[in-house]
């Protein structure tokens, strides 16, 4: 394999002056010394934490061809000098998008940004080599450390981008320049810095600002900014809108979908082709998801009957509805982990999910929620508004100030424990579960939710397999 950049094209990419002696290729862009691999080029980034600096010996022992620095600072090897480290990742980030031929998506929305991404590899993979964005990388220095990594040989590439304020989408998505822009849904998530959902919609649009010319973007018709959001795209010079989910209207429709543990099976209707495909991960959500990434599919080329073959080996990622068996006392249990992260929207998915979930002889569906965080004001509504989507779950366990108004709402009959953090609630939930129960962990990653999963593992490791 070629590498990533040579010294020459690296150079000039980030602007930097010195390391003259270094000729070395640069086989990888690293700003953390815990996971650099050698022939990596690491960025010393000022953050709000750590100043990256500091760890430039540790980088050269590790490997690393060259460090990027502002200042002086110790360590042993090649250095390249510039005003500003992260402003030249940007620059390196900008030269791999200006070299790149691949076909190029941009992913955002209030909920299933990273799972789309991933189920997006999956699809694009059967048609061609493709470089997606690590783990949820989806920020201001997340998005360029992402497009620097991009191989020139690639032929499709996937972004994730993220916000939480107005104005944070408008500069990734320009330095990205995707060929097709996905909108996932707008939902009431960070909250607690808008004045409104409407300001949440146009803070998502965004990503139209760096559309290319006659570029697609793929929306969800069923929901409600739907309209909008065609509008902004079409103002922004978008050539096609590509529509999916249920909406009789959609270009990309469910038509049934059956749910099983571990997958669903889905009968769609795409672009007017009646389809039928296994998606390797359970949820009507993530259903609905899966017409988006198709929809993604058909906008930047690539082949859609093997993309939704493809889909079937798709995996929910740890802390993401990843399932594990819970070996207890007498027959197991199994555990879904939701605790990355959540929100309104993707708590109301978590808890359909669950009520759909066949536990065993016995057995109960048990929600293990914390609190949903930055909804500002209107979070004990938020949380207390929940209580209608525990229809089909059995017991709840709660933690923290605002599951306190979920908690209030509950009938005695569904309580299991309340705490007031996640550690508190750990022994007792423990020793509540029992064989043959699903128990879903879900909450905000600030709730330290997976503290709970991790305690469940550790309590109840799997069973041994069977010889």
């Amino acid at each position: 394999m070629s590498p990533l950049w040579s010294f020459k094209a690296f150079m000039a990419g980030t602007g930097a002056e010195g390391a003259e002696s270094a000729a070395a290729p640069i086989n990888g862009i690293s700003i953390d010394t815990r996971s650099l691999q050698p022939g990596d080029a690491y960025f010393a980034i000022q953050g709000d934490v750590h100043d990256g600096h500091k760890f430039v010996p540790q980088a050269f022992e590790k490997g690393a061809s060259i460090a990027v620095v502002s200042k002086p600072c110790e360590g042993e090897g090649p250095k390249a000098l510039v005003p500003d480290v992260l402003a030249a990742m940007g620059s390196l980030a900008a030269a791999a998008r200006a070299r790149s031929k691949a076909r190029i998506a941009a992913v955002t929305g209030s909920v299933g940004k990273t799972s789309s991404k991933q189920a997006l590899q999956l699809a694009l993979g059967a048609s061609g080599q493709v470089h997606v964005s690590d783990k949820s990388y989806n920020n201001h220095w997340g998005v360029p450390l992402s497009l620097a990594r991009l191989p020139q040989e690639a032929e499709f590439a996937v972004f994730e981008i993220g916000m939480n304020h107005p104005g944070e989408i408008t500069p990734l998505v320009k330095l990205v320049r995707p060929h097709a822009a996905l909108i996932t849904i707008v939902a009431p998530v960070h909250i607690g810095f808008f004045k409104s959902l409407d300001e949440i919609a146009a803070a998502k649009a965004e990503i139209f600002d760096g559309l290319e010319p006659d570029g697609t973007a793929v929306l969800n018709r069923d929901n409600d900014y739907f309209d909008y959001l065609s509008a902004q795209a079409k103002a922004g010079g978008a050539g096609r809108i590509i529509s999916f989910g249920a909406h009789e209207a959609a270009d990309m429709r469910l038509n049934m979908l059956a749910q099983h543990d571990g997958y669903s099976c889905v009968s769609a209707r795409l672009l007017g082709e009646e389809t039928l495909y296994k998606l390797g991960a359970p949820g009507r959500h993530m259903v609905l998801n899966s017409l988006g990434v198709l929809g993604v599919v058909e906008a930047l080329g690539a082949d859609l009957a093997l993309a939704a073959l493809a889909l079937a080996g798709m995996q929910p990622e740890a802390g993401r509805g990843g399932r594990s068996i819970l070996g207890l006392r007498g027959g197991t249990a199994v555990l879904i982990d939701e605790s990355y992260n959540a929100n309104p929207a993707s708590m109301r998915a978590a808890l359909s999910l669950l009520a759909a979930a066949r536990p065993g002889a016995g057995g109960r569906r048990i929600a293990v929620l914390g609190d949903m965080l930055e909804l500002g004001d209107a979070a004990e509504r938020l949380h207390a508004e929940l209580a209608d989507e525990l229809g089909g779950i059995d017991k709840l366990f709660a933690c923290g100030p605002h599951m306190a108004a979920l908690w209030a709402k509950v009938p005695a009959g569904a309580r299991g424990i309340y705490a007031e953090n996640s550690s508190q609630l750990a022994d007792a939930l423990c020793e509540s579960v029992a064989s043959g129960d699903v128990v879903m962990i879900k909450g905000s990653l600030g709730s330290r939710m997976g503290l709970l999963a991790e305690a469940l593992k550790a309590r109840y490791p799997a069973p041994e397999p069977r010889q």
